[in-house]
C-alpha cells in the first residue's frame, strides 16, 4: 500500500487501453497520456499502464490481475457495438459474473440513438452484474463501473468528457514538485543526488539529462506529498551542487 508521509494510505490507479489497432499502430492511443496528467494533478498515482489487444482471455487476465492491486482500474476502448468489442465481457469474466442486460442503459440507449437503435447498440447495455450507472449532467450515456473498474470508451473526446464528470472522485493530497535546471552533466552529481535521496526518502528525486536544444543540462524534480521535505530537499540540493550551477528552479 502507498502512503503519505504521514502514514496516511494513498489511493492507487492502473489504467488498460483495449484494442488490436493500439497494438497494431493503426490508432495512436492518446488516452493514457492525458490520463497521466489529470490523475497526477488530482494527487491519485498511476502504477500501471498496459496497452492489450481484443482477445477475451487477456482482457479477463489483465483485469483480474490488476483490480485486486489497486483502487481504481480505468479501461479504455472496447464498448462500442461491434464483435470486437468485448471489454465488459472480459471484465465480467475477470470477476466471475454474467453478462445481464441493464435496462436502464438500455432506455437511455434508445433515448440516445432513437431510430437508429439495434440490438447490436443495444448489446452495449449487457453489464457484468452488479455494474454501477454513475449518471452525470451532460452525459446522455452514463460511466459503467464494475466494482473497483471504471470503464471508459476508446473515442478520445467521449474518454474524456466520461472522465471529467467524475474527476473529483479521484482527488487527493496533492505532489508537490520542484524543478532544478543544471549547468551539469549527470555524472558529476550522480552520487550527491543519491546521498541526498537517502537523506531524504520521503521526497523522490529523478534526474533527465538533456544533451540538445535547451539551455541546461540536466533537470533534477523533487516530489512529495509533504512539501516541507521538498523545499529541505532543494535547499540541500543548491548546498551539495553549489547555487552557481542552477540555472533557474520551477
Amino acid at each position: 500500500m502507498v502512503r503519505t508521509p504521514e502514514g496516511e494510505p494513498v489511493r492507487t490507479a492502473a489504467v488498460v487501453a483495449i484494442g488490436d489497432e493500439l497494438l497494431s499502430g493503426k490508432v495512436r492511443d492518446t488516452n493514457v497520456a492525458w490520463l497521466i496528467e489529470q490523475l497526477r494533478a488530482l494527487g491519485t498515482p498511476l502504477c500501471e499502464v498496459r496497452v492489450i489487444g481484443d482477445r477475451l482471455e487477456q482482457i479477463a487476465r489483465t483485469f483480474a490481475d490488476l483490480a485486486p492491486r489497486h483502487d481504481h482500474v480505468f479501461s479504455s476502448g472496447g464498448v462500442g457495438p461491434t464483435h470486437d468489442d468485448r471489454t465488459l465481457e472480459g471484465i465480467a469474466r475477470a470477476f466471475g459474473l454474467p453478462l445481464e442486460r441493464n435496462e436502464r442503459l438500455a432506455a437511455l440507449i434508445r433515448e440516445f440513438y432513437g431510430d437508429r437503435t439495434n440490438e447490436a447498440l443495444l448489446r452495449m447495455a449487457d453489464l457484468p452484474r452488479g455494474a454501477q450507472l454513475i449518471e452525470a449532467p451532460g452525459l446522455p450515456i452514463p460511466v459503467v463501473q464494475v466494482r473497483n473498474v471504471i470503464v471508459l470508451p476508446g473515442e478520445p473526446t467521449i474518454f474524456r468528457r466520461k472522465f471529467d464528470a467524475i474527476r473529483e472522485r479521484f482527488r487527493q493530497r496533492p505532489v508537490v514538485v520542484r524543478r532544478l535546471y543544471l549547468d551539469l552533466d549527470e555524472g558529476p552529481i550522480a552520487e550527491r543526488l543519491e546521498a541526498l535521496q537517502r537523506r531524504f526518502p520521503e521526497v523522490a528525486i529523478g534526474s533527465y539529462p538533456r544533451y540538445s536544444g535547451v539551455d541546461y543540462r540536466v533537470l533534477v524534480t523533487l516530489e512529495s506529498r509533504d512539501p516541507e521535505a521538498v523545499e529541505r530537499a532543494v535547499a540541500a540540493l543548491r548546498e551539495a551542487l553549489g547555487a552557481q550551477h542552477v540555472l533557474r528552479e520551477a
